[in-house]
C-alpha cells in the first residue's frame, strides 16, 4: 500500500475570519452542543474589543492574548521510590493551546454578574495586556516549575 498524501479530514476555520484556532475556541466555548450561541458570544466579545483596542486588530488581540497564557513549562507528579515529585517538563504545543483556551474559558466562567461575551472579552483584554485570571494562572505554574527545577533531572 502507497501511503496516503492527502488528509480526509477537511480542516474548516470559523466562518467570518476563517480561523482554526477561532474554530477550536468557539468549540470549547460551546455548551449543550449550541455552537450558534457560542458563535455569537465570541464574535460580540471581538466587536467588544475592536471598541477597546482601536489601532489592532481583534483577531490579532485573541491570537495575541491566547500566545500570552501559553504556559512553556509544567510540574507532573512523578513517582520515585517511596516518594511524589513535582518535576518541569516541557509543554507541547496542542497542550499547551489546550491549557491556554481551558484556562481563558474557566476564568470567564468564574466571574459573575455581566453577559458572557463581555466577560470573555475583558479576559481576553486582559490576557492581550499580560494580565488577568489566565495569565495569573500560567504564572502560577511557571513559578511552581521554577521552584522544583531542583528534580527536572528526574524528568525523562
Amino acid at each position: 500500500m502507497g501511503r496516503i498524501t492527502a488528509s480526509r479530514k477537511q480542516l474548516k476555520g470559523d466562518p467570518v475570519y476563517g480561523s482554526l484556532l477561532a474554530s477550536k475556541f468557539i468549540n470549547c466555548l460551546m455548551w449543550d452542543g449550541k455552537k450558534t450561541a457560542a458563535q455569537k458570544i465570541f464574535y460580540d466579545a471581538l466587536e467588544i474589543l475592536r471598541g477597546k483596542v482601536e489601532d489592532v486588530e481583534p483577531l490579532e488581540v485573541f491570537t495575541t492574548a491566547l500566545e500570552n497564557v501559553k504556559p512553556s513549562i509544567e510540574v507532573r507528579s512523578k513517582r520515585v521510590g517511596g516518594a511524589s515529585y513535582q518535576v518541569p517538563m516541557p509543554v507541547k504545543a496542542n497542550r499547551a493551546q489546550s491549557l491556554c483556551i481551558r484556562w481563558i474559558l474557566m476564568a470567564v466562567r468564574d466571574k459573575k454578574g455581566q453577559p458572557t461575551a463581555q466577560k470573555l472579552a475583558s479576559e481576553l483584554f486582559d490576557a492581550y495586556n499580560k494580565q488577568g485570571v489566565a495569565y495569573t494562572k500560567r504564572e502560577n505554574v511557571h513559578r511552581m516549575a521554577e521552584a522544583n527545577k531542583a528534580f527536572a533531572h528526574f524528568a525523562n
